[in-house]
């Protein structure tokens, strides 16, 4: 018996997540099911996507996740099951959601589920609400070991499966460009796909200056320099920062005050953050030269 985890846009304000989890607990009553979040943006593959590859990797080996942010629902798009190279498991739509584990090497194989055979029975006339009849169903007989993912469907290429573009963070002359990736959205911090490991590689770690840019495509819309922490508390009350997120990964935030509100920032392939680091000297003389792009 492993754990099913679940994971949608539908909020907890109506039956759709009970609705789910009642499906679940129909395939084996002690089953146990746990919440990722289902505070996902509504119709957000990008989110989705990121958040199944900042939590997977922390569960044991058999766990199911079921991941259901689903506008294409009822189309002839696909439904996927993928095992993990740790023995995880994806359910999810075709849609880009598994964008980041591919990215990241993650998914060994992948199954084109069967929407006909492998369904909650007398689920058939219902085309609007696969999360439940589908995706629900298959990934509780899944951690249940009530059946096997080569059952549930034909294997599939994984170069087949719908991925949005990720770009990997690129040094010129000793500048970093990366994206923010994603936010911390209760505190609101920016998430970068920028590596502590790619910071040391450029001379940069806690303790520094760095000049931050932060841009929408083509549009400036931050830049100042900023320290380089190790925690919040090193900073006033209201000043901005960058630090090591629990990802190990670059974040930019402002100490009890959100950073995406403030500066009207947001998330995803267009948003671009360039890091370059400046000497004491140049900061206290406030010689600081424009990026170069």
């Amino acid at each position: 018996m492993n754990s099913l985890v679940l994971q949608t846009d539908f909020g907890l304000v109506d039956g759709a997540v009970s609705a789910m989890q009642g499906v679940a607990k129909q395939v084996h009553p002690e089953l146990e099911i746990f919440n990722l979040t289902h505070e996902i943006p509504q119709y957000d593959i990008w989110s989705a996507s990121y958040r199944l590859i900042q939590t997977v990797g922390y569960w044991p080996e058999g766990t199911v996740f079921v991941s259901v942010v689903d506008p294409g629902v009822g189309s002839n798009r696909r439904s996927i099951a993928i095992e993990t190279h740790n023995q995880q498991y994806v359910i999810t739509p075709d849609n880009g959601s598994l964008s980041h584990l591919i990215h990241a090497g993650l998914v060994k194989r992948a199954f084109d589920i069967d929407e006909v055979n492998s369904r909650l029975p007398q689920s058939e006339e219902s085309h609007t609400f696969h999360g439940r009849d589908i995706y629900a169903y298959n990934g509780a007989r899944l951690a249940s070991g009530e059946t096997t993912i080569e059952k549930i469907g034909q294997e599939i290429a994984i170069d087949s499966l719908v991925m949005y573009d990720i770009q990997d963070p690129v040094v010129n002359q000793g500048v970093i460009h990366g994206n923010v990736d994603i936010l911390d959205i209760r505190f609101g911090s920016l998430w970068t796909n920028i590596s502590l490991e790619l910071l040391r590689e450029q001379g940069i770690d806690r303790g520094d200056y760095v000049l931050v840019k932060i841009a929408n495509g083509d549009q400036a819309v931050y830049q100042n320099v900023l320290k380089f922490v190790r925690s919040f508390a090193e900073v006033s009350i209201g000043e901005p920062l960058v630090y090591v997120n629990s990802l190990t990964n670059l974040a930019v935030a402002i100490n009890q005050d959100s950073f995406s509100n403030v500066y009207n920032v947001g998330y995803g392939g267009e948003w671009n953050i360039v890091i370059k680091k400046i000497t004491k000297e140049q900061f206290s003389l406030f010689e600081i030269d424009p990026l170069e792009e």
